[in-house]
């Protein structure tokens, strides 16, 4: 006994497999936040912000990685980079007393070039950039391939977190 596969049905079957993926299916586009990455004036005096646009997932410690990566990409106007080439990012973490910890290569020290407003420079653009971009960091504490570190070029104190400083951002 042959069984009739009625047409309606045939005809349903193939509008459902040939009609278009809805809009609504396909996954949600990542949400994108403005941040602002601190660099060194031409003078290498102050900082001033530039204004960069990453991915947002709602993780802040996602963020604060995004917001150091567009730091270590250097800047994409006419502001000086305050990060040595060749620095990488190991690792961020936020512990819960809003202290935001940053581990970064080596390479920060070994290619510093030194002098005391160079490391304040590198610092600050460090930490300005994290505080003022992640709500959850209210310090930084900034280490040298998994360990504490007294400086990065033997001026400023580093073994304890840092607070934004404001009054360097022009």
């Amino acid at each position: 006994m042959r069984k009739w596969f009625p047409i309606w049905l045939a005809l349903l079957c193939l509008s459902i497999t040939t009609e278009p993926v809805c809009a609504a299916d396909d996954p949600p586009a990542a949400e994108k936040k403005l941040v602002h990455v601190y660099f060194a004036d031409k003078s290498r005096e102050h900082l001033s912000a530039e204004d960069r646009v990453v991915p947002d997932t709602g993780d802040p410690v996602d963020l604060g990685k995004q917001v150091i990566m567009a730091l270590l990409q250097g800047p994409r106007g006419n502001l000086v980079g305050t990060i040595p080439g060749g620095t990488r990012l190991n690792a961020l973490f936020i512990a819960g007393d809003g202290t935001g910890y940053i581990d970064l290569s080596k390479a920060v020290t070994e290619n510093h070039p030194g002098g005391v407003r160079s490391e304040m420079m590198t610092i600050y653009s460090i930490v300005n950039s994290l505080v003022l971009n992640v709500e959850q960091i209210k310090t930084v504490k900034i280490m040298i391939d998994g360990g504490e570190a007294w400086t990065l070029a033997g001026h400023v104190d580093i073994r304890f977190p840092f607070p934004a400083e404001m009054l360097l951002i022009r």
